[in-house]
């Protein structure tokens, strides 16, 4: 489809481009119903500060059925928890999950609260990266559950003779909707975990789509329909517009999209400022923002489950031999050398153990990222393992760089509780960006119902 014009498109010779938003449904309560599957269904609060001896704390995300009862982010965490029907309190029995919900004063009377565990929810997300990275030319990682793919070069706006699958302004079936179902439903079954994705010609109006149709939603809006999908939306739900903006909006008489886009962008921004001219084009879904990376990657990794959790020793080995060779030709591809090698152990009911050597100097050599994960592998050999991951870090990109391995010595760094030196795998560029002024939290965000992990550092 190369050069050819598509179906929607102006009168440039380049095709539009296709951009997916991914957002994560509850990210954290979903994470916590991975290692405890009794959640599902049940009202999950998670955040700070309901701990025996805490005063003070605030919810980090509710799932959807707490928020039936009208639970929120940022809420005072024990305002949130009251609110919360009465539930019997399960015999866990032992285990991570058991200790954490003591930690957390259990399952309480009135729903259940589980205490933030933000390098359990980045071990998560690195996983849903590496899914978003390996479908994707270029990936803009937002924050910890959130992300913008351009993927005009893997696919396009043509139409294909079937009815649509996903919710928004398409009348047929897309090419863009069959790679967009595919990212959602390979995080679905790789991770386990539900994700929104919306599908448009830019980033303003993927980000609107993703949340468009939630949880688990997939809102499809092909160039040519922008404009009609925006409309009747709220003013709110515009990329940009807060609850102070919003109020000044409508003190305009502007309630909706369509009354913003028919607008005097003058009179906006002599109000405004730049800002409102921007939120203008945004109304009428013009956005020409490029997806940029951000910056290069801290680590790189592959993850793989079992249909069933094992405890055969070869059928682990032969998974960790096809992974490290998976992670070892990606950082190939990349230029990046390596100075830790690691591995990481998902063991039954979900305890994430990781362990990994440190190298005397950056390499590549793809026959060591295989012996040193094989060796790692050795102290989980009679464990019964749901899921086993191989992950290079400490990456250096510059040319020469390359250390000898005459006198290689390895230092394990190993943490029986899940955890190691290394920040969480392919996480860590999200996590530790600021948002920048495009990105600002808006009352759409808000009402996701979950904060950036940033705001319980």
């Amino acid at each position: 489809m190369s050069g050819s014009t598509l179906p929607g498109t102006g009168d440039d010779d380049a095709p539009d481009r296709v951009v997916l938003h991914v957002d994560m449904d509850c990210f954290y309560a979903s994470c916590e119903r991975l290692r405890e599957p009794e959640l599902r269904s049940e009202p999950v609060v998670v955040g700070m500060g309901y701990e025996k001896g805490e005063t003070i704390g605030a919810v980090a995300t509710a799932s959807y059925e707490a928020r039936e009862y009208g639970v929120d982010s940022a809420q005072p965490i024990s305002q949130a928890v009251e609110r919360l029907p009465p539930v019997e309190r399960p015999d866990l029995g032992g285990g991570d999950a058991a200790d954490r919900a003591g930690a957390a004063g259990g399952n309480t009377d009135r729903g259940h609260y589980r205490p933030v565990d933000m390098e359990f929810y980045q071990s998560v997300a690195s996983e849903v990266k590496a899914i978003l990275h390996d479908c994707a030319d270029t990936v803009r990682e937002v924050s910890v559950d959130e992300a913008y793919l351009d993927v005009t070069d893997r696919t396009s706006w043509e139409a294909v003779d079937a009815p649509p699958h996903a919710s928004g302004a398409a009348e047929q079936r897309t090419l863009a909707e069959g790679l967009a179902r595919h990212v959602r439903e390979r995080i679905a079954r790789e991770v386990g975990v539900p994700a929104s994705v919306g599908v448009a010609p830019n980033m303003a109006t993927a980000k609107i789509a993703s949340d468009h149709d939630k949880p688990d939603g997939l809102t499809v809006v092909p160039p040519g329909q922008v404009a009609d999908f925006l409309a009747p939306l709220p003013i709110e739900e515009i990329h940009g517009v807060g609850p102070v903006r919003a109020g000044d909006l409508r003190e305009m008489g502007i309630e909706t999209a369509g009354d913003l886009a028919s607008a005097d962008p003058r009179t906006l921004q002599d109000r405004f400022g730049d800002r409102g001219v921007e939120l203008h084009d945004r109304a009428r879904g013009v956005d020409d923002r490029e997806i940029t990376p951000r910056g290069r990657p801290k680590s790189l990794s592959r993850e793989s489950a079992f249909a069933e959790a094992t405890t055969d020793p070869e059928e682990k080995r032969e998974k960790v031999r096809t992974l490290a060779a998976a992670v070892a030709e990606r950082a190939r591809t990349k230029d990046a050398l390596y100075r830790t090698i690691g591995i990481k152990a998902v063991t039954t009911p979900y305890d994430v153990n990781t362990r990994a050597e440190s190298l005397s100097g950056p390499v590549d050599d793809p026959e060591l990222v295989e012996e040193v994960a094989l060796s790692l592998l050795t102290e989980f050999a009679d464990s019964e393992v749901r899921k086993l991951g191989v992950r290079v870090s400490k990456l250096s990109f510059a040319a020469g760089d390359q250390a000898s391995l005459d006198g290689f010595e390895s230092a394990t760094v190993a943490d029986g509780g899940g955890g190691d030196a290394e920040p969480a795998a392919d996480a860590e560029t999200a996590a530790d960006a600021e948002p920048t002024a495009d990105e600002e939290s808006t009352a759409a965000e808000s009402r996701s119902g979950q904060f950036s992990l940033g705001e319980f550092e």
